[in-house]
């Protein structure tokens, strides 16, 4: 979940190239960071770090230097503290490492370390790896030395390493993303393709077991395990730089809301794809939709449009919770797979664990070149361009595009999805016109105070509520609540007062009477019922219009959402891009 950027080359602002590359991956992590900068050859290696975001941070004191490296970090192991922040040193200060992933075997290595004299300055597992690389090197090559110790470690890892006598970058991963960039006379490293966009669009991603070293020239690749040597495939970058900044926009996660329609005008507009895959559900014997977080909404949501279009079952199980689903797997299962980043753990063991059942994969992810790109027998690109926000917004309505346009194309309809999407499209254009935004601020501003939010509605529009309720607490830290509105009465009512705030979504389909009888129950109990629909209400208290998209209507819902959630947090003074706690890509379990 940290973010990681390197360098090696011909320029001597090694560390500057390294800050900017963090800044760009700083939504991978930001609970402190850190970069280290080899200057001259032989001395003790030069590192900066801090507790906190990066902000208006400089490298200035760093010295100047043509290797660097960095670190954004999500706290596991450890405080977050200036001591706990990456890089960590050896007793020598001349061998420097980062990590990304959980070091499991950590505290037993520790010990033995302890005992040959080792002091250790920090509570993390990381700072275990690069003594221990620091022990493996006083009788062997360095490179050695780190593949060995790499060897050691349990878990699933990503680790960079450099000393002061090789001007190398020595990387090496099991479960935790890193590519590596190839440049002229220069060399680059990340934990996230985009973040390489300003230099290089020539990339490698390492597969499991994989070692890189990077040096000004080359990047030559190994077998951890074996140190058999790898041939590169390199594979070129798609997306623009421009695509990754916020532009004129104050946050990202704004610019992204707005990106949406266009992102599903592309859908409808190069549809002829979803046959294909719409043949391999057919064909299975059991499908199931695995996502975690946002994505396993996305998931459910494509269960009810399966059924209802294409009047097909298909399974949905939680990436964390799928190992409990495996008894029913075969040959003829397909797993489709949901992630926005492509490197979600429990998603990657997920599709370990059904590849072990003998099931094919079907991989519905943005991030081309990913790790769950790679393991899909079949791959089906999300297409939202790079998303940095950390609470998905354009991903997850580009997710349930492709969904619906395949739950229609499995129909033999495909024609009636691009219909349906282009519908969407007009009705997310309306939901971001200026006036409908005024009124979701106006909303946000009376909201602002709330200790509890409750979102109801059915069917397709549940999982508009769960989305929106995931939204408001994950980024305002406002208490909030995803209800199906007929299970009010069998316990939640019991939390409406006067004057709750409670959101009920009410599109023009057959569960239209069924919600609003959610919200009059809610009504009668003092709630203030904020109505999201088609038409208005004489039981709304406050009154969001979105015009009818048939079965597409909850990705205009979801935008009402998406902006009262922005405007709450913008409200009560937090920052939208990177939420507490959280980190954009979850790789560890």
């Amino acid at each position: 979940m940290c973010g990681i950027f390197g360098y090696v080359g011909h320029q001597s602002n090694a560390a500057e190239i390294v800050l900017k590359g963090l800044k760009r991956l700083e939504y991978r992590g930001y609970d402190s960071w850190g970069i280290a900068a080899v200057g001259q050859t032989g001395a003790r290696i030069a590192v900066k770090k801090k507790a906190g975001k990066i902000g208006g941070a400089t490298v200035d004191d760093l010295p100047k230097s043509t290797l660097a490296f960095g670190h954004t970090r999500w706290a596991t192991h450890g405080g977050v503290t200036d001591v706990n922040a990456h890089p960590h040193l050896d007793c020598t200060g001349t061998i420097a490492l980062i990590h990304n992933g959980i070091f499991e075997n950590y505290e037993q290595i520790k010990k033995k370390l302890i005992v040959r004299g080792h002091h250790f300055r920090s509570e993390t597992d990381t700072e275990v790896a690069v003594h221990l690389i620091e022990e493996y090197a006083r009788s062997m090559m360095f490179t050695k030395a780190v593949q060995k110790a790499f060897n050691d470690m349990k878990g699933l890892n990503a680790i960079i390493v450099t000393d002061v006598k090789n001007h190398t970058l020595i990387a090496a991963r099991n479960g935790s993303p890193l590519v590596v960039g190839f440049g002229d006379g220069e060399n680059f490293l990340a934990s996230d393709a985009a973040a390489l966009l300003p230099h290089t669009k020539q990339v490698h991603f390492l597969e499991d077991d994989e070692m890189a070293i990077i040096g000004v020239n080359a990047i030559m690749l190994f077998n951890a395990k074996t140190g058999e040597h790898l041939q590169p495939k390199k594979q070129r970058l798609t997306w623009n730089v421009r695509d990754a900044e916020k532009g004129d926009y104050p946050f990202l996660m704004l610019k992204e809301i707005y990106e949406q329609p266009g992102v599903v005008s592309d859908i409808a507009a190069n549809a002829a794809y979803v046959q294909t895959h719409a043949a391999h559900i057919k064909k299975s014997r059991g499908a199931y939709l695995v996502g975690c977080g946002t994505a396993s909404y996305a998931a459910v949501a494509g269960e009810y449009l399966f059924s209802k279009i294409a009047k097909r079952h298909v399974n949905v199980a939680i990436g964390s919770e799928f190992g409990y689903h495996l008894d029913f797997l075969n040959r003829d299962s397909l797993i489709v797979a949901i992630s926005q980043s492509g490197e979600t753990m429990d998603i990657l063991e997920s599709v370990k664990k059904a590849r072990q059942k003998g099931a094919k994969i079907l991989a519905l992810v943005n991030v081309l070149g990913s790790t769950l790109y790679r393991e899909a027998d079949y791959k089906l690109m999300i297409d939202a361009g790079p998303e940095k926000g950390v609470a998905s917004t354009k991903a997850f309505i580009g997710m349930l595009a492709h969904l619906t346009l395949l739950a229609y194309a499995v129909a033999g309809k495909t024609n009636d999805g691009v219909a349906v999407l282009t519908r969407a499209v007009v009705s997310m254009k309306k939901v971001l016109s200026d006036p409908s935004v005024r009124k979701i601020k106006k909303l946000a501003k009376k909201l602002k105070k709330s200790e509890h939010i409750y979102v109801i509605g059915r069917g397709l529009s549940y999982l508009t509520a769960l989305e929106s309720a995931l939204k408001i607490k994950e980024i305002s830290y406002i208490h909030a609540e995803g209800l199906a509105a007929g299970e009010l009465k069998h316990g939640p009512l019991a939390l409406v007062t006067k004057g709750t705030p409670c959101i009920a979504f009410l599109p023009d389909d057959e569960t239209y009477g069924a919600n609003l009888a959610g919200a009059m129950e809610m009504k009668a109990r003092g709630g203030y019922i904020i109505g999201v629909s088609h038409k208005p209400h004489e039981v709304f208290d406050y009154y969001i219009q979105v015009p009818t998209a048939g079965e597409a209507t909850i990705m205009p819902n979801v935008v009402v959402a998406q902006l009262l959630a922005y405007y709450l947090t913008i409200e009560r003074g937090f920052d939208p891009d990177m939420p507490r706690n959280l980190a954009k890509s979850v790789t560890v379990k």
